[in-house]
């Protein structure tokens, strides 16, 4: 099979390989398509929470978009953790350069076990410069709350949420529900014509480690391939719920969900 289209993946590693750039690669290729990388932090962690975060320098990020792009035009590009206001604004200055429109962004601000990986800086620095720049956001309930400073109860605080974002320059939102705590799901996405909510029953498992890392390189692929917008959503969120479904549990924290649930492995390479 041939890749359907290629991804940039800028992002922090998770060494136990459940979340951040890891499981944007598991994901792209599971999904299809070639992944490409530009590495922002090497974290040491496990499913039980992070023990270290090490920064990538700024300028070296910069670089990695820059000379892999200049080979390999991506089709799409994922932004997951960026961990400060330099780094961002290096980002920044290589997007310009790239010049793709599909560019995904996962404001990856608290790890599963609550871990804190970014700073009140890099935080405004996101909000006042990046969050323009995406095509698409999609912030859980958590950071949602952070960016808009408001408290998220119900449906209809996320919609508040997704118009606030909106305001701050964002394109297009997708505010995931999964935080909340009702038996059913439900993502909001909205951009400035419509508004869609994607409902779900809620698969009752603590091992949902990556999966906002997973949706937004899911959505990125589906975007990358010409899918619509609300498709790819709609696609993404399917794709995660069938991961979270099979209930891998490994590890014994928040444990990693299946990248591999979209795959049929031919016989002769079992």
């Amino acid at each position: 099979m041939k890749p359907k289209s290629k991804i940039l993946i800028i992002a922090g590693s998770d060494s136990s390989g459940g979340a951040g750039i890891q499981a944007d690669i598991k994901t792209v290729t599971a999904l299809g398509s070639y992944a490409m990388t530009a590495i922002t932090a090497i974290t040491v962690q496990n499913t039980t929470g992070v023990s270290s975060v090490v920064p990538i320098q700024a300028k070296e990020i910069g670089k990695q978009i820059l000379f892999t792009c200049k080979d390999i035009k991506p089709d799409a590009i994922k932004i997951g953790m960026l961990h400060s206001s330099e780094v961002i604004m290096s980002v920044i200055s290589a997007l310009k350069k790239v010049k793709i429109s599909k560019i995904i962004l996962d404001p990856v601000m608290v790890a599963k076990g609550g871990a804190k990986l970014i700073n009140q800086r890099a935080i405004k620095t996101l909000k006042e410069k990046l969050i323009r720049k995406a095509y698409l956001i999609t912030p859980n309930i958590p950071e949602a709350e952070i960016l808009t400073k408001i408290k998220i109860r119900n449906l209809e605080d996320m919609i508040y949420a997704a118009n606030i974002l909106l305001k701050l320059g964002a394109k297009n939102v997708l505010v995931k529900g999964g935080h909340k705590n009702t038996k059913n799901m439900e993502d909001v996405l909205l951009s400035r014509k419509e508004i869609k909510i994607f409902k779900n029953k809620k698969i009752k498992t603590k091992n949902t480690h990556g999966t906002g890392c997973t949706l937004s390189s899911a959505i990125a692929t589906f975007l990358s391939c010409g899918k619509s917008l609300k498709t790819s959503c709609e696609l993404g969120v399917k794709y995660v719920n069938q991961a979270i479904g099979s209930n891998l549990n490994y590890g014994k924290g928040y444990g990693p969900i299946n990248h591999l649930n979209s795959i049929l492995i031919d016989k002769k390479f079992r």
